[in-house]
């Protein structure tokens, strides 16, 4: 069987949807069953031939070209010539990771040879319209998404919210597919404890993490704000590029972490992350940063909201610098030790892939087991859970 994923939000630089599709390749290399592809924009020549014959998902290049706004993201040159890759490798299942080009060749390759179309609503995209063009060209948007997404045979969304709001644009097949982490690689014993020192930070400083892209829909400047006020005995770490942000005091940048592990190493160093942003369909970094043993501050907007809750952490109120560092300093004044074995066990439990993926399988299943050949590849997986 032949699972393949298309969409222009997979790049080297990392991100939530590089993350999830990464860890699904891992996990169906690791079970044998399925040959998984790759395709975005985003990948270059080098990656393709590189991951050839290695086990590892295969990595395709769909031609694109560079258009500003999009954070370095590459959009495809157009559809029928990703229509034609994906029709050559002949896929079984494919699956949609963003709303534009990508998502009309899933649909046209499900038109003229029957296999099922997967979207999965990585991006709150009518919210980052709003914030940037205004309320009625973010209504156009719910309009073009639920166009759209009435057309897959099933709509995948991250968090309840995401659901509810795709419900409300009409789409109302939309199901609640969670994404999740590696609680092996995020673990509290990743910690080190000469990251204040590398920082050139004394010892009982309270340090803070923000790791992920610096863009407009991330809100670092309300963190600088927040942190600028607290004082000089709270220090941030930003861990990521970006866009360029003010520079602080009491702010070190460091580049972002390819490598799991070293991320890890990184979260599991410092006292908390703080996650401003307002617009995340989902917040994968926030479980990453609960499964290394951290508290979280975060906000009330967006689907982060739903992993943080009073046994693992605080949520302001989005937008308000006042109700940031306010929150911030109230989690200090609780027991931080055991906010953060609270956020990893839940973590562990709820979120690490092994429990995710044979979810999503089954879900690939309830499309696939009319299709010769599939259903005894599905029985293995079901087998495996």
């Amino acid at each position: 069987m032949h699972l393949v994923d298309i969409t222009m939000f997979y790049a080297a630089e990392g991100g939530g949807v590089s993350t999830y599709l990464n860890a699904k390749a891992r996990w169906l290399a690791g079970l044998g069953w399925a040959r998984h592809t790759i395709f975005s924009p985003n990948v270059s020549e080098s990656d393709a031939d590189d991951s050839e014959g290695t086990g590892a998902p295969t990595l395709v290049r769909v031609p694109a070209v560079t258009l500003p706004g999009i954070h370095g993201y590459r959009m495809p040159l157009s559809v029928a010539a990703a229509v034609r890759l994906l029709r050559a490798a002949q896929p079984d299942l494919v699956e949609a990771g963003d709303a534009g080009h990508c998502a009309w060749a899933a649909l046209r390759l499900q038109q003229r040879l029957g296999i099922p179309a997967v979207a999965f609503y990585h991006s709150d995209l009518p919210r980052l319209v709003e914030n940037r063009f205004g309320h009625a060209i973010s209504q156009g948007s719910c309009k073009y998404l639920a166009h759209l997404y009435r057309e897959f045979d099933l709509v995948l969304a991250p968090s309840r919210l995401m659901v509810h709001q795709l419900d409300d644009m009409g789409v109302a097949h939309a199901l609640h597919q969670p994404l999740g982490i590696d609680s092996e690689i995020f673990h509290p014993s990743r910690r080190r404890a000469t990251l204040r020192t590398e920082l050139g930070l004394p010892g009982d400083v309270r340090l803070l993490v923000y790791a992920g892209r610096f863009t407009a829909d991330k809100k670092l400047p309300v963190l600088i704000d927040a942190v600028g006020k607290l004082g000089p005995r709270y220090h941030l770490l930003l861990v990521g590029g970006g866009a360029e942000l003010p520079r602080h005091p009491h702010v070190s940048f460091m580049p972002f972490q390819r490598d799991q592990r070293a991320l890890a190493g990184v979260l599991a160093s410092c006292d908390l992350l703080v996650h401003p942003g307002d617009c995340e369909t989902f917040g994968l970094i926030v479980l990453e940063a609960m499964a290394c043993g951290l508290p979280v501050v975060a906000t009330t907007g967006g689907g982060v909201a739903e992993l943080v809750d009073e046994q693992t952490g605080i949520l302001a109120r989005p937008n308000d610098v006042d109700s940031l560092a306010g929150a911030i300093e109230a989690i200090y004044a609780r027991d931080m030790g055991r906010l953060g074995a609270q956020a990893r066990h839940k973590a562990q439990e709820q979120y690490d892939w092994r429990q995710v993926f044979p979810q999503l399988m089954h879900r690939y299943g309830s499309l696939l087991a009319a299709r010769p050949g599939a259903r005894h590849a599905l029985d293995r997986v079901c087998v495996s859970d």
